[in-house]
């Protein structure tokens, strides 16, 4: 404290010299320099500040500040500071407009499709049909306004050469880029579909009007038949809007956004929606130590008194008076009275800790002995303390001196126990007096309770005093050594910031749920290997490893000082503690086990992180979690989710939801599969048959909306359960669509299918009512399909139940009625089916239906729950025909330029659109090849070879014909294996030549000519035209 007071006027001059500078000299230091200096760590740090400042107070005179009284808060001063050195702000992200996100929200795959057809459906309308085909026109239109504002599945052209200019991209989402997948697969289905029906309606009309019943083609009966094209048209786009399941990027927006909703009543705050379901994958975390896995509070958890080694605190009964006397009032004293425990801020909080840790948790000890250590402290202020011997690194204690009212003094030591012990002649015994304190006896406290406890990662710290009676001559008080010696020990504690209570569990939970969490920490090895342990990070005798930043950098860079990766590879997998580490070695691990191929999918790795040179590591992370008290703003902007109390079991609750939105999509394409397929097929086979969809557009257009709009408000909102976290990560190489959902499916489809269609062409007997079949063109609704259009929706709703479970499970009803949404939907679209049938009339085309006839529809529509009884009992297994759908992109699928962290965002939904182009362009690139191999050969001695010319698209190849013998990456995603097995030697080697295959630079086939003079033209080597024609062959 006396340092730094003369440090204080010492440098007070120097302020004073300065003040009239302030307003008119230039600063001595610019800031680029400050921010050169910030990238320099420890040792060289301090050697550039020697060598050009001198010291920190050399680099405080160029600044014109302080280092004590700080800035003079002068307005004119901070004005000019902020002129030379910005202000000290992040500024906002300019947030998109409603036009932006309405815009991005069109760019969607299924959306597009949709748009297509309302287009046409809208265009075809100005024929002006009669009133009872306007309602599905305006109908279609209304099916696009009720699509998410929000999808991230498509992307513009334009936009991406914008993106691309600005920040790197990762891949899309492991969910985002499986359902893009899966949506265009579906789409060109339904494309196909629409097509066959429409080509077929006009091919039956036409041939039987004018083959079979040999009409003419009459100019006033035109109208009519255009009418009826145009009637086949609707139907095929009736199809197609049946098939292409608009309702994924709804349900998928649904479930996060309600996610999100939900996480934020357990502490997670989504920054990033795509995170959410990102780390129902994870398979690892690397969490920080304090305050995620302890509760960043030191705490005296155990204790020697009165020769009693007490594991917990004990009751203050249990020591004698004078030696807690001694303990209360060297407490009290001896630590700075800034350090002090103050009330909660929030009702049931825990007491918050100001100034000094360690001391904070011996007052902490004083409060557990129900003692107040404030008592002490207003009787002996700090004026009165006689002498105080502040802490230090080098002496590792501090002590401070009492005089008593009879001239006697008192002084009270506490510090490092394996110091302060060897200073102490004496202890307090059991009985409360002083008895000898021998070496002997030192070394069984040592042994018998100072390593114990260190070994359990506890803090030891010695506390002692020592008497100065009246009669004798003044000790010399400057000579501290002779005075802090001769002590009585009274008591050694034991310190530690313990773990969490919840946290154990958590992370016991993790490991069952297939995550690996590791500690990153910049704490002592020890320390970290003991909370590691009573976390439940580290099992004894499990093979694992905990290294030391310094180790674990020299384990994985080569002589020349350079990561790499084979090196990464051999330490991750075992690695669970990271010891004395920086950010950096945070950063490079978390790359590290991303970029790894070692196990069979990509590792998705979540991290935690508080400070500003977190930033990169919770970057890189595939989700970054910051703390939401400890961290900084820098870490906030850099993360995908905040945690707001900073605990690790909110990170558990994140996977939770995750996997539950994974889950929930799911649930809702078995549910939306099996209405699809059972519509298409009905629509196309009815209308092949009668000429006519037995559902008509408008139905159709409700059978959309339930099985889109409302069936993903009703399964994207189901709770998770705790047995979500009772299963391996799914990975990113899983299907949507697992064997036993596809069995579901087409299970379920069949059964709705028979029922349909034995009401299609038997259900007018059974009932007894007129056929529906081959009615004219405007005749009213019948009572015979809205029988068929009643029963089918009723088993699209019983059947939305058994959505609810996708992993085979008999209980379909288990938790139904912890999910209100869900219950309110189904009982709602009951209702609103009753009001359509008997009040629908012609718009609907529908016709009341009778009591017997509403019974025989909800029992057969019951039947899908007992039919799911019937699947269910049915093992996969046994059907080997079962084929999985919606698989992730594979990581060879992805050109190795898009992997490169510097390319915009992977689009799937474009790979999978270009994916025929590629092949044609290939195939093309393939004849190119080979031509240019035998013109190679035909050329003597390979003379007259022009040096290759860069050529960029595929229509420069087509006004440059003539072949050239060239070199190139790929640039194009390889398609079969043998492709990427040929490209694998390529991309090893150290410099390929120059890239010359330009004239398509989109479809290189990966194989590399090179032409060398001194080689025999027969060569067959690696390299060689004849080798690489081999290789082409």
């Amino acid at each position: 404290m006396g340092d730094m007071a003369n440090n204080s006027v010492a440098y007070s001059g120097v302020k004073n010299s300065l003040k009239e500078a302030n307003h008119d000299g230039d600063f001595g230091i610019t800031l680029a320099e400050l921010r050169a200096l910030m990238e320099l760590r420890s040792t060289d740090a301090l050697r550039k500040i020697q060598e050009s400042y001198g010291d920190v107070y050399g680099i405080c005179t160029k600044l014109k500040t302080s280092p004590n009284e700080g800035l003079s808060g002068n307005p004119a001063d901070l004005e000019r500071r902020e002129a030379v050195f910005g202000k000290n702000f992040i500024p906002p992200k300019k947030p998109k407009t409603f036009l932006q996100l309405v815009w991005e929200a069109l760019q969607d795959v299924t959306l597009i499709i949709l748009e297509i057809a309302a287009i046409v459906s809208l265009g075809l309308s100005f024929y002006q049909p009669p009133e009872g085909d306007n309602a599905p026109k305006a109908q279609d239109g209304a099916a696009m306004e009720m699509q998410p504002l929000k999808s991230e599945e498509g992307g513009d052209g334009d936009e991406k050469d914008k993106k691309k200019a600005n920040l790197p991209k990762k891949e899309k989402s492991v969910l985002q880029g499986k359902l893009t997948k899966l949506a265009v697969q579906i789409g060109k289905a339904g494309l196909l579909m629409s097509a066959i029906t429409v080509i077929i309606l006009v091919l039956y009309f036409v041939i039987d009007t004018f083959w079979v019943q040999k009409r003419p083609w009459l100019a006033e009966c035109t109208p009519i038949y255009i009418q009826y094209f145009v009637k086949f048209f609707i139907i095929g786009v009736t199809v197609l809007v049946v098939a292409v399941p608009e309702g994924l990027p709804l349900a998928v927006t649904i479930s996060l956004a309600y996610s999100v909703k939900k996480m934020m009543k357990d502490n997670n705050l989504v920054r990033h929606l795509d995170a959410c379901e990102t780390m129902g994958n994870a398979t690892a975390i690397c969490s920080d130590k304090t305050g995620t896995l302890t509760m960043n509070r030191m705490t005296v958890v155990q204790a020697y008194i009165n020769e009693k080694h007490y594991k917990k605190v004990p009751e203050p009964e249990a020591i004698p008076p004078n030696i807690l006397s001694y303990l209360v009032t060297g407490i009290s004293v001896n630590c700075a009275y800034t350090s002090k425990i103050l009330p909660p801020e929030k009702e049931g909080g825990l007491p918050r800790h100001v100034g000094n840790k360690t001391e904070c948790a011996l007052l902490g000890l004083l409060l557990d002995l129900k003692r107040d250590y404030q008592d002490v402290r207003n009787e002996i202020p700090e004026e009165a303390l006689y002498k105080v011997y502040t802490f230090n690194s080098v002496r590792k204690s501090m002590s401070t001196v009492l005089k008593n009212s009879d001239g006697s003094y008192r002084i009270f030591s506490k510090g490092a126990s394996e110091i302060i012990l060897k200073k102490c002649f004496k202890i307090l015994s059991a009985n409360g007096e002083a008895k000898v304190f021998r070496p002997r006896d030192r070394d069984d406290i040592v042994k018998t309770v100072i390593e114990p406890m260190a070994s359990e990662g506890l803090r030891t710290i010695c506390l002692a005093f020592r008497d100065f009676p009246a009669g004798e001559p003044e000790p010399e008080w400057d000579n501290e050594n002779d005075i802090v010696t001769g002590l009585t020990c009274i008591a050694v504690v034991g310190i530690e910031d313990p773990v969490r209570p919840e946290v154990p569990d958590a992370i016991k939970k993790c490991q069952r749920a297939g995550i690996t969490v590791r500690m990153v920490t910049g704490d002592n090895i020890n320390t970290a290997r003991a909370i590691a342990t009573k976390c439940g990070i580290l099992h004894p005798g499990e093979d694992f490893l905990c290294l030391e930043g310094k180790d674990f950098n020299r384990r994985i860079r080569n002589e020349k000082g350079e990561i790499e990766q084979e090196r990464i590879d051999k330490i991750w997998p075992k690695l669970r503690v990271l010891a004395r580490s920086s950010p950096t070695d945070k950063h490079t691990l978390v790359k590290g086990i991303i970029d790894s191929t070692v196990s069979d999918q990509r590792q998705v790795v979540a991290v935690t992180g508080d400070g500003t040179n977190d930033g990169p590591a919770l970057k890189k992370a595939d989700v970054g979690f910051a703390m939401g008290i400890a961290g900084t703003d820098v870490a906030k902007e850099a993360s995908d989710i905040i945690l707001t109390d900073d605990n690790f079991t909110s990170i558990v609750k994140a996977v939770m939801w995750g996997r539950n939105v994974y889950d929930s999509i799911s649930k809702f394409l078995q549910f939306q599969l099996t209405v699809n397929v059972v519509a298409v097929i009905v629509a196309f086979t009815g209308a092949c048959i009668t000429q006519d969809s037995p559902l008509k557009a408008v139905q159709m257009l409700w059978v959309n909306l339930i099985m889109d709009t409302l069936a993903s408000l009703a399964l994207a909102t189901e709770p998770p359960t705790e047995s979500l976290l009772l299963r391996k990560p799914y990975g990113r190489n899983k299907p949507l669509i697992s064997r036993t959902m596809m069995k579901n499916i087409l299970g379920h489809a069949f059964y709705q299918l028979v029922v349909v269609f034995t009401l299609l062409f038997a259900g007018e007997k059974f009932f007894d009512i007129d056929s529906g079949r081959n009615a004219p063109l405007h005749a009213p609704p019948s009572e015979h399909y809205t029988i068929v259009f009643n029963t089918f929706v009723l088993m699209q709703l019983f059947n939305e139940i058994n959505a609810r479970k996708i992993h085979g499970e008999r209980n379909v009803f288990e938790g139904i009625f912890n999910n209100a949404i869900f219950c309110t939907i189904v009982l709602g679209t009951f209702v609103v089916q009753i009001i359509i049938v008997q009040f629908g009339g012609k718009p609907f085309s529908c016709s009341e239906l009778s009591i017997e006839q509403w019974l025989w529809s909800i029992f057969l529509g019951m039947g899908t729950l007992l039919w799911g009884q019937l699947i269910s009992t049915i093992p996969t297994s046994r059907l080997k025909f079962l084929k999985e759908a919606g698989h992730g992109t594979q990581k060879e699928e992805i050109p190795e330029e898009e992997l490169a962290e510097d390319v915009e965002e992977i689009d799937h939904a474009e790979r999978e659109l270009r994916r025929g182009q590629i092949l044609w362009f290939r195939g093309l690139n393939r004849i190119q090849t080979q031509i240019r191999v035998v013109n190679a050969f035909r050329s003597s001695l390979y003379e007259g070879l022009e040096k290759p010319e860069s050529r960029s698209s595929i229509h420069n190849f087509m006004t440059h014909p003539e072949f050239r013998i060239e070199d190139s990456e790929p640039h194009i995603p390889l398609i079969d294996d043998t492709d990427a097995e040929d490209d694998a030697p390529t991309k090893r080697n150290s410099s390929p030549p120059p890239s010359p295959n330009k004239n398509n630079n989109a479809v290189d086939s990966g194989i590399h000519l090179t032409i060398e003079m001194n080689k025999s033209a027969t060569s067959s080597s690696p390299g060689s035209p004849l080798h690489s024609l081999e290789t082409s062959l």
